[in-house]
């Protein structure tokens, strides 16, 4: 039974690896069932018996990707740092998730949502829990500096996140500093919350997102 029980948990992580390569080829459009069973060394079967269908496979392919790194950026969150310090990481982890695949994954699956209705509530879902983890990240802002601005932890929140998102989405575009400095104006955020937490940086240093605080 253990032997039994061990080869579905491989079979059932070598088809969403194979559905993930696949994917970060052909999209979510140009998915081929026949194609991620080809990558895994598995019959078809084996896909409709595990996942029951392309969609059950793509949802449990960005499920498993979003938990993995959802809780990797709460166990960040909770570390005892500055906020400006953690904020820095998340951008640090933006990196890492568009060179892994999962960036284009998540847009993947959203562009596939807008025309899915029970694929549209399954991702806003998702996604739901990275809005509710940085509202947490905001409301403790505002305990430890006060008022948040014009802004609630909500509203912050969802601006964060869409930032982030938006972000993502210009990035895979292709968009380069030249034509638009994605990269440092998230970045600028982290510079803005660490002049919060310890006042401006003195006139001619170098702040920790490498600008200079004359600028």
């Amino acid at each position: 039974m253990a032997d039994a029980a061990a080869t579905a948990v491989d079979t059932h992580t070598l088809i969403l690896d194979a559905a993930r390569s696949r994917l970060l080829v052909d999209g979510y459009a140009g998915l081929s069932t026949r194609k991620v069973a080809e990558e895994a060394a598995v019959p078809v079967s084996q896909l409709n018996y595990h996942f029951g269908s392309k969609q059950g496979l793509i949802l449990a392919l960005f499920e498993e990707e979003n938990r993995r790194r959802l809780d990797r950026q709460r166990s960040m969150y909770a570390e005892d740092l500055p906020l400006w310090q953690r904020y820095e990481r998340a951008c640090d982890y933006l990196e890492d998730d568009l060179d892994s695949g999962y960036v284009r994954v998540l847009q993947e699956m959203v562009a596939a949502a807008w025309s899915n209705a029970e694929l549209g509530a399954a991702v806003r879902e998702l996604l739901g829990g990275w809005v509710a983890l940085l509202t947490e990240v905001a409301r403790e802002a505002e305990r430890r500096h006060g008022p948040l601005g014009p802004f609630t932890a909500e509203e912050l929140a969802t601006l964060v996140a869409s930032a982030f998102y938006g972000s993502e989405a210009l990035l895979l575009l292709g968009f380069d500093r030249e034509v638009l400095p994605i990269r440092s104006a998230l970045r600028r955020v982290g510079v803005m919350i660490r002049r919060l937490e310890e006042g401006p940086t003195p006139p001619g240093r170098m702040d920790d997102a490498g600008v200079s605080a004359v600028s």
